[in-house]
């Protein structure tokens, strides 16, 4: 599966290494693509990977899901 979510407040580079650790910890994700200019955060990933364990993550790693 493949999922494309707005995030909000990703600011740099230090944002994107923030949010790519927090979502590549989850198993099953298989590919991360941080688009800081978009403020996209686009997740390949498969189970035991689920949706909102990737949203979860986001929150978790300090952001906002627009």
């Amino acid at each position: 599966m493949k999922e494309v979510l707005k995030v909000e407040g990703m600011t740099c580079d230090h944002c994107v290494d923030k949010v790519e650790k927090f979502v590549g910890e989850i198993e099953g994700v298989e590919h991360i693509e941080v688009k800081l200019e978009q403020q996209e955060v686009a997740v390949t990933f498969n189970p035991p990977a689920t949706l909102e364990d990737i949203k979860e993550a986001i929150l978790d790693a300090g952001y906002t899901l627009a």
